[in-house]
């Protein structure tokens, strides 16, 4: 046990010098070179000898922010000039640049709208375009993608994530960080962990047991770490079976930096996003932002005398920082703010290839595509909108939004156009009745939901707001052609549903969603957006949401697993959507139907044929289930999919690949692969699954 005296000595020595550093080789871990690619040798040599040659004084600069409010356009982390390390630049968001700057950036549409297209590769796209124009700001952080799993769609965050599924979020949330830190920007995935109300997060106790904690909250910010390499980690404002995130041991030293081999850094939420000094140090947080108040130099420096962190500690801190800044070559290659090169028009056309890919089409009786002839009326305030999602840290100041009815307008061609405002009077419903076809523009707006604290927070219910369903039935009890466009984060209630001809759900599509919005309702582009999240007919068919007391309980059932454990029907299944088109699935095709173990992988071909008369996008859905498990699981889990672009009569082979170790359950004995039999039902939806193949593990 090291005295106080021998404490002081070397604590005195390291606030003017060098001394005390360790001149031990530190060996490369995997998880490092992993991190760091083949730099990592070198990268770490450096290290060592910064945090030889660094002040005490300087290594506790590093692990905070420098001062509550953004810094030219950004929130800054200071460097070392001195030993040419630059410090971070950090900056929102999950659906663009963020308003915190002063200048303009491309409004992507929300992260929930992304998840609806199913389509990784595409929101590579999106990270790496979000990422360019972040380092035009002068930023070298993005704060996204925001991954935690929707547990139930009344959180005000909803907007934010990708939706309700562990590997549905896993894929999407790998692909926008390697699209992301493929320009020399580091992602930041948060929240972490189970993070999914608003109205409470500051105070708010999650308890959960281990084996829901593995394998529903956590999964997705494993694949982070170990496929992505993401470049850091935000912990969460709530906490977690009574440890508050920003000190819970158990979630950033053991699990994040220990079993999953995280090699970057880790830093707090904003402002109450760290609680305490020495707890929060010692459980694994590098960095206090924005600033430092229980990171400030002088509660540090206490902690240290007292005992209470060791020195070993803040040079660990201080290498994840460093090695943060050197692995991503901000040394060398730092973001320099341009506000010339900002808006990135080139942009623009990707976020209305997104709001296109992201358009759902729930409900099609004949209603849609519609004629570019006649009258076609306009109804709703939203219609004349700009509409793009929460007014809160995700924000972002666009150059322009195009809304619904100018995307209408602008589309319409030989048909005429009318708007008609809320209330309908008299002349009104004439119009209504006279007009060839009615499209209602209803939804959610920033006045609805958003981050707590920030902007509006956690939604009331399901419903819709404003009257809203009330003027749906209004215009169809006029009207027999009548065409609903929903914008918002996700479910709403639909009582009027049979009432209408169609429903298209746009999300908050971006600032080109206007356009993508009239491209589906003529016909443009067809619609193959599928739902990321399960649309319940009531709000009582899922579990419970609650926003107001200090603890709640987060099991293992949520989502579509919840509705078909409990034998309830939803409104619209996870993975639902329509097309202008038909496609038809053959049986799948099994590479081999025994697996020999973790390392071992499930290979799946689905040949699909466009049966229809227009090209079109489908998504192939591979979900598992395990008749005799020794544990209670899903009925069925999502564990792959894929998607394939086809002209009419045309077919293509869609490939699915199933990693044995993500069928494994977390027992006592940690993660176990059971030696059994599996069933793998492939089809287009949770409930759509006409094909089911069996396979074993040996």
């Amino acid at each position: 046990m090291r005295v106080a005296a021998a404490r002081l000595v070397c604590l005195v020595a390291l606030l003017g010098s060098a001394a005390c550093a360790s001149d031990a080789p530190r060996e490369v871990a995997p998880s490092v070179a992993a991190y760091c690619g083949e730099d990592a040798e070198a990268v770490e040599a450096r290290i060592d000898a910064l945090l030889g040659e660094m002040t005490l004084d300087t290594k506790l600069r590093m692990m905070a922010g420098s001062r509550p409010g953004v810094v030219g356009g950004v929130w800054e982390v200071p460097g070392a000039p001195e030993h040419g390390v630059p410090g971070l630049h950090m900056l929102d968001g999950p659906r663009g640049l963020s308003a915190f700057t002063d200048l303009e950036g491309t409004a992507f549409p929300v992260g929930s709208a992304r998840g609806a297209t199913w389509d990784p590769e595409l929101e590579r796209r999106v990270g790496a375009a979000m990422a360019r124009e972040l380092r035009a700001a002068g930023a070298d952080v993005l704060l996204a993608p925001t991954i935690n799993i929707l547990r139930h769609p009344r959180w005000g965050r909803t907007q934010e994530t990708y939706g309700e599924d562990v590997h549905h979020l896993g894929e999407m949330g790998v692909a926008f960080i390697e699209g992301a830190q493929s320009e020399r920007v580091i992602a930041s995935a948060k929240h972490y962990a189970a993070n999914s109300i608003d109205d409470t997060r500051f105070d708010v106790n999650v308890v959960v047991d281990e084996r829901a904690l593995r394998e529903i909250y956590l999964p997705h910010f494993r694949r982070a770490v170990t496929e992505a390499q993401v470049g850091s980690i935000m912990s969460a404002y709530n906490f977690v079976n009574g440890d508050h995130c920003s000190e819970s041991t158990h979630l950033l030293r053991d699990i994040l930096k220990g079993e999953w081999g995280f090699a970057g850094f880790v830093e707090s939420d904003w402002l109450l996003g760290t609680r305490r000094t020495a707890p929060a140090v010692n459980a694994g947080l590098d960095i206090e932002m924005p600033a430092g108040n229980h990171f400030a130099r002088g509660r540090l420096l206490a902690a240290i005398d007292e005992g209470a962190i060791e020195l070993e500690t803040i040079d660990e801190a201080a290498r994840r920082i460093l090695r943060a800044q050197l692995c991503f070559d901000l040394d060398t290659d730092p973001a320099l703010r341009d506000p010339a090169r900002l808006p990135m028009e080139a942009h623009h056309g990707l976020a209305r290839e997104v709001a296109e890919r992201a358009m759902t089409l729930l409900r099609n009786e004949g209603g849609l595509p519609l004629e570019r002839a006649g009258t076609l009326a306009v109804v709703g305030e939203l219609a004349a909108r700009e509409n793009i999602g929460d007014l809160g840290s995700s924000n972002v100041r666009a150059p322009y939004v195009v809304t619904a009815l100018e995307g209408i307008e602008a589309a319409a061609g030989g048909a005429t156009v009318v708007h008609l405002s809320e209330p309908l009077d008299a002349e009104d419903e004439a119009a209504l009745e006279a007009a060839d076809a009615v499209v209602v523009v209803a939804g959610l707006t920033e006045d609805d939901e958003g981050e707590g604290g920030i902007a509006s927070g956690d939604r009331e219910s399901l419903a819709l707001p404003r009257g809203q369903d009330a003027l749906i039935e209004a215009v169809a009890a006029r009207s027999e052609r009548v065409v609903v466009v929903l914008e918002g984060s996700g479910p709403m209630l639909a009582p009027w549903l049979e009432e209408v001809e169609a429903v298209l759900m746009a999300w908050y599509p971006g600032m080109e969603g206007g356009h993508a919005i009239a491209a589906a309702l003529f016909g443009d582009v067809n619609p193959s957006g599928r739902l990321p999240m399960s649309w319940p007919v009531a709000e009582a068919d899922l579990p419970p949401f609650d926003n107001e007391s200090l603890e709640v309980v987060y099991d293992y059932w949520h989502g579509y697993r919840h509705l078909e454990r409990s034998g309830v029907a939803p409104a619209f299944p996870f993975g639902h959507g329509l097309s202008y088109t038909r496609f038809e699935l053959g049986a799948p095709r099994l590479e081999r139907e025994v697996l020999s173990g973790m390392d071992d992988a499930l290979v799946v071909e689905v040949e699909v044929t466009n049966g229809g008369e227009r090209e079109g996008v489908e998504t192939v859905q591979l979900y598992v289930s395990v008749p005799e498990s020794a544990v209670e699981r899903a009925p069925r889990d999502l564990r792959a999919f894929g998607q394939v672009r086809l002209e009419p009569g045309a077919s293509g082979t869609v490939r699915l690949e199933v990693p044995a170790r993500s069928l494994a359950y977390w027992g006592e004995a940690g993660w176990t692969l059971e030696r059994t039999g599996y069933v793998a039902h492939v089809g287009t939806s949770a409930l759509d699954l006409p094909h089911a193949a069996p396979f074993r593990v040996e």
